[in-house]
């Protein structure tokens, strides 16, 4: 039966439990006439509260992406370095576990020349400087973040990805996979800090009479 009360937030709700009612494609699969089905109303009567379906995957998106920076937080708050960095995945990877169609909502880029997208840009770059205060602990120079945040965030994405997608059927132990990964990473992040900070070879010095045979 038709719900009572519907709102702009109730739209946002039904359409967050039909994300998480849909699985690792609920974001992808996401339609108004879900919504609507969920909420017991015909689709245009969604529209008094909602301006479009771009409008409502933008909101749950902010949502997922605010969830799981503050997941990020918290498990990276009073941890440096490696530690950070293990721990930070971890929350990633929890989060996606329990919730699968929210996680997919937290991939989806704001567009950088859209007025309407300035929410999830602020929310998207609020996540990005977690990820890089927790790189900054490896004494990772600033023009090198940019590049170690798309590969870690690559690395956890991927893995994540093929996990929920049923992509990992081998026997042996998905755990330890993902704990080899970030071994891995925090390798990966950790020469790349030791190459930009070790200081340059000295030039060599031609003593004076090598230096007057090439004259």
């Amino acid at each position: 039966m038709p719900r009572a009360g519907l709102s702009h937030d109730a739209v946002v709700r039904l359409a967050l439990e039909v994300v998480d009612d849909g699985g690792a494609r609920g974001y992808a699969d996401l339609t108004l006439a879900k919504v609507a089905a969920k909420a017991g109303v015909a689709a245009p009567s969604l529209y008094k509260h909602v301006g479009s379906l771009a409008d409502l995957r933008r909101e749950v998106a902010l949502i997922a992406v605010r969830e799981v920076t503050a997941a990020a937080t918290s498990a990276t708050v009073g941890r440096a370095g490696s530690d950070a960095l293990r721990a930070l995945a971890t929350s990633w990877r929890t989060y996606a576990h329990a919730h699968p169609g929210r996680y997919g909502a937290t991939q989806v880029g704001p567009d950088p020349e859209d007025p309407a997208d300035a929410g999830l840009r602020e929310a998207a770059a609020e996540s990005v400087q977690v990820i890089g205060a927790v790189l900054h602990g490896f004494g990772l120079p600033d023009e090198r973040l940019i590049d170690a945040i798309r590969a870690v965030r690559a690395g956890f994405h991927g893995f994540v990805v093929l996990e929920l997608g049923g992509g990992f059927r081998m026997r042996e132990d998905v755990d330890q996979s993902f704990a080899v990964l970030l071994d891995m990473l925090v390798a990966g992040v950790t020469a790349l800090a030791a190459r930009d900070t070790a200081p340059a070879a000295p030039d060599t010095v031609l003593d004076h009479h090598t230096a007057g045979s090439h004259r």
